[in-house]
């Protein structure tokens, strides 16, 4: 599990280089004594009257947690141990259920479940307010503590209760803890010449990853260059800056990819793409959703801006901000939001989103339905149709894959794979088939 949406991951590795920028303004850098003294004052006065003894340490962390969770929903502080599952899950390895969260109203909200783990096998969706652990409430709880709770041994269960829009009564679900092993890029052949590829978070190796998957998909296109590439980014809830920049310029020849901007001279960075388009400018088409977040629009926004991509699916999460974790010297650190980041074109995603080009809900086909569309009834198939004796007549329909002309079962087999794809994932059906158009009218 971790610590929410993760974009732009800087982590000062010398404690030094926190300081070594240029000192504000006198006024800006004064102490504010009179709360400090207010401060003071509360913690004496909770050491001599609570009804319990409490640590010294404990107020301080907590003090220190109050004042920074008090910003936005995405900066906090983090004890040494949170700070080390940070930088686990970053390399793609942690233990917990596999979500992404973040809060909302008080209660834990799920930004996406991750591919292939429990909460995702469970049916956790993105979206979905926790608002129980177990028997007790997350109301009143911080992120991090509410974290720590769904944090366990593998094979332990706990029972998360959800709010789902849509549905009027809170619902249980039991979920097993394991081992997060995250997979972040997988590819298939949708059809000959068409790839997929699947990005499920932004890791340290994504990039790397990528360019394997890419090779792989021409092998299993018999050696053949791509015609088309759906880029799926449905439910990726980010994760480290460089990946996604990687990404991005991987499909891109040149041009401004992403650009931040913030209070300090550090936070204002441009990122470029570099001559070299994997695809050798074939189409592309990407697909997005709500569970779409950070590092995952910094894609999709730039392949839009610079009109790489056609973007469908429905509008994104739309976190646009960067963190920046600062180590401390007792182990600790600060997770800060440092900048805003803007696509190519100048638009911020932050409480926005990317909004597709073509808009495309998920919906479930049914076996009619999928019948309906298609094997949709032809001028042959009628009673007493006219025969075309303008050429050699069609093979007999009735005839077996096995005594069928190859081209008809080629064919065969494609429509019968279409008709899974249309049932498994109608939005993955209408990218493929943008996809091929945008193909043929390359060609003409």
């Amino acid at each position: 599990m971790t610590l929410g949406l993760i974009l732009g991951i800087i982590i000062v590795t010398s404690q030094s280089s926190v300081f070594a920028e240029k000192k504000p303004a006198k006024a800006a850098n004064s102490l504010p004594l009179e709360e400090l003294q207010t401060f003071s004052q509360i913690f004496y006065n909770i050491k001599k009257n609570y009804v319990e003894g409490v640590d010294n340490k404990d107020l301080i962390n907590n003090a220190i947690s109050g004042m920074v969770s008090g910003l936005d929903p995405h900066s906090s502080y983090l004890l040494p141990e949170d700070f080390s599952e940070l930088k686990i899950s970053t390399e793609g390895q942690f233990g917990g259920l596999g979500i992404e969260v973040g809060m909302e109203d008080g209660f834990v909200k799920v930004i996406s479940p991750i591919d292939d783990t429990p909460a995702a096998k469970a049916g956790v969706k993105a979206g979905d307010l926790i608002i129980r652990l177990d028997s007790t409430s997350v109301k009143g709880m911080t992120l991090n503590e509410a974290v720590k709770i769904m944090r366990g041994k593998p094979g332990e269960p706990i029972t998360i209760t959800i709010v789902r829009e849509g549905e009027e009564q809170p619902k249980p679900i039991k979920i097993i803890r394991d081992i997060i092993k995250i997979r972040s890029v997988r590819q298939r052949i949708l059809e000959p010449g068409f790839g997929y590829l699947r990005i499920s978070q932004f890791q340290e190796q994504t990039n790397e990853n990528i360019q394997k998957s890419l090779t792989k998909l021409v092998e299993d296109n018999e050696g053949e260059k791509l015609k088309g590439l759906v880029l799926d980014l449905r439910n990726n809830p980010g994760g480290v800056l460089d990946g996604a920049v990687d990404v991005s310029d991987a499909f891109l020849n040149e041009g401004l990819i992403v650009y931040t901007e913030g209070k300090t001279a550090k936070s204002k960075v441009e990122f470029k793409a570099v001559k070299g388009d994997v695809l050798d400018g074939a189409p592309m088409v990407v697909l997005i959703n709500n569970g779409s977040a950070s590092a995952s629009e910094i894609v999709a926004g730039a392949l839009q801006d610079h009109k790489r991509a056609i973007i469908i699916g429905s509008k994104t999460f739309g976190k646009g901000s960067v963190q920046t974790v600062l180590p401390m010297q007792n182990g600790a650190a600060l997770k800060i939001t440092t900048a805003l980041y803007y696509t190519p074109s100048g638009r911020s995603i932050q409480a926005k989103g990317i909004i597709p080009d073509i808009e495309v809900k998920p919906i479930a086909i049914k076996e009619s339905e999928d019948r309906h569309l298609l094997n949709r009834v032809l001028e042959q198939d009628l009673s007493g149709h006219l025969e075309n004796n303008g050429g050699e007549e069609e093979a007999d329909k009735t005839l077996d894959d096995s005594k069928a002309d190859p081209e008809q079962a080629e064919d065969k087999k494609a429509k019968d794979k279409n008709a899974n794809l249309l049932k498994e994932d109608f939005v993955l059906y209408e990218a493929l088939n943008i996809l091929k158009g945008l193909q043929l009218f390359k060609n003409l």
